[in-house]
């Protein structure tokens, strides 16, 4: 089997992830900041070191800062509910998913306007058409590090420094770049970055987080849940200080530890050589694909401006039959359809029908493209 659905969720793990998880629960497994024993101190040793690591990938001052979660939908659902009120504007970008788009519309129903930048048919968006559409009442600017569809990365550093020059917050959905490309919230001025631990973090699914940089209040963040936080215990109002604020309820601190053993995992490893690594990868896919008559690559061709994510299509082949193809007569495992990113697919013009998409991965190497790439030029060719 080839795995090439790395943008969704990550397939394989560093062992360390796994042993870390084992020790949890065969160890620890008691509830981190919920009691004075020991167990509960080692759990909560284990959740505080995975916030440092996190805060040393992305290069974030504070590991108080880093909050965890579910997954990088929840971090930005609490970023965008907890801080934009009605009157506020946004503005975003067409290759949003719809981790940003669905909350961003649910706010526009109750009084927040939303204002989207197009990008080219490429993905490429030009930052000054973000500081053209800010307004008076701009609140923030939400954007993508990298579309999950055709792989290109945004100018989120420019971005930073325009929200910094007109006193707006910048959210940055880091869904498909956390682990695979390089991340500085201080240097590129973000305010507030989101997460997700189970794509290229390489940890398990259930976890992730939100980053919030000190330009952000956490007072003045409304949680997405109220409840207990180990903290505070003798008043019944939510605590003020982070991460309590945004934490209610048991952690999945098993995940949790996974996650902590996945970065610093990568952090030995080192983030410029896993991009360097997937950056050739891609390379050398985009090309093997686009030498096969019929088929269509999406999104820039520039390497130093995508991730390892690739989208095409098959004249004549719709990209169900292709996906299924792959599967059932190549043993190829690729993500076919809109990608939950409709805005994405209409700017590069294959809405309603989507694009065949392969997403490569740090595991992945040179013989698994060009297997991939000799199915799709059999499958191009009528067969199977």
């Amino acid at each position: 089997m080839i795995y090439l659905d790395h943008a969704a969720t990550a397939f394989a793990r560093p062992p360390e992830v796994r042993d870390a998880m084992v020790h949890f629960l065969d160890r620890v497994s008691a509830n981190p900041g919920r009691s004075g024993h020991r167990l509960s101190l080692a759990a909560a040793e284990v959740v505080y070191e995975a916030r440092e690591a996190v805060a040393e990938l992305f290069h974030a001052p504070d590991p108080l800062r880093v909050v965890f979660g579910l997954n990088g939908t929840e971090a930005i659902n609490q970023a965008l509910v907890g801080l934009l009120r009605p009157g506020d504007h946004v503005v975003t970008s067409s290759l949003e998913h719809n981790a940003v788009m669905r909350p961003l519309r649910a706010l526009e129903a109750r009084g927040v306007a939303v204002t989207v930048v197009r990008c080219s048919p490429e993905g490429l968006l030009d930052p000054a058409h973000i500081e053209q559409a800010l307004r008076p009442e701009t609140r923030m600017i939400v954007l993508n590090h990298a579309s999950n569809v055709v792989g290109t990365v945004l100018p989120v550093a420019a971005a930073g420094r325009i929200a910094r020059a007109h006193g707006v917050l910048l959210l940055v959905d880091a869904a498909q770049t956390a682990g695979a490309w390089p991340i500085d919230v201080e240097g590129d001025h973000i305010d507030l970055l989101a997460f997700t631990g189970h794509k290229s973090l390489l940890g398990p699914t259930g976890t992730g987080g939100l980053v919030i940089g000190a330009r952000v209040d956490p007072g003045a963040m409304q949680p997405l849940k109220h409840g207990g936080t180990g903290s505070a215990s003798e008043h019944e109002r939510q605590p003020e200080f982070l991460p309590d604020r945004l934490e209610s309820g048991t952690p999945n601190a098993v995940g949790i530890a996974g996650l902590g053993a996945a970065v610093r995992w990568l952090l030995d490893r080192g983030i410029e050589a896993v991009q360097e690594q997937e950056a050739a990868l891609a390379v050398r896919l985009i090309a093997g694909l686009s030498a096969i008559a019929g088929v269509r690559v999406y999104g820039t061709e520039d390497p130093a401006r995508r991730t390892a994510t690739v989208s095409f299509t098959v004249a004549g082949r719709s990209v169900a039959e292709v996906g299924y193809a792959l599967d059932e007569s190549f043993d190829i495992l690729s993500r076919v359809g809109l990608h939950c990113a409709p805005a994405a697919h209409r700017t590069i013009g294959t809405f309603p029908e989507g694009t065949v998409r392969f997403s490569l991965g740090l595991f992945n190497n040179a013989d698994d493209v060009d297997c991939a790439v000799d199915a799709v030029a059999r499958i191009a060719g009528g067969s199977p």
